[in-house]
């Protein structure tokens, strides 16, 4: 079965993302489309939501449509205290962001990868001190023969 445009460009956003943090000592855990865990890892956690579509263009003769697609990554950081989690958070996001500016075409499976201004949040966690978080919206654009699903 063929993978859909959407989701080899979200799968190719996960690919980046997971081999840019893999090397961090400790590393974060990476994960897509799951529920977020009861622990967060010491090295933090990273989320590629699938997101949604929001914006369609269709290109004529021949037809082809150009899609905006946002996936969101949210990201959380653990620590002892507010300075170490938005130390952790800080790093967590300059690795991201340097993990799409590395490649903007996701090696192929999108025309321009953005990561676009992240908003800020402190969770907290059931038995778990409080954890700094960001969430970051991601454009991926790409132009696709296939018929745009909204």
């Amino acid at each position: 079965m063929a993978v859909s445009s959407r989701e080899a460009a979200v799968a190719a956003l996960h690919a980046a993302i997971s081999t840019a943090l893999a090397s961090r000592s400790p590393a974060p855990q990476v994960l897509r489309g799951e529920t977020v865990p009861q622990r967060i890892a010491p090295g933090g956690l990273v989320m590629i939501q699938d997101g949604e579509t929001v914006e369609e263009t269709a290109i004529l003769s021949p037809l082809r449509w150009q899609v905006r697609h946002v996936a969101e990554i949210v990201v959380a950081a653990p620590g002892a205290s507010p300075e170490a989690r938005a130390a952790l958070l800080d790093a967590l996001l300059v690795d991201v962001a340097d993990a799409i500016a590395a490649d903007r075409t996701l090696g192929g499976a999108v025309e321009w990868a953005q990561p676009e201004s992240p908003s800020f949040d402190d969770l907290e966690f059931e038995g778990a001190a409080a954890v700094r978080a960001a969430s970051i919206p991601v454009s991926l654009w790409f132009t696709t023969g296939e018929t745009p699903l909204s």
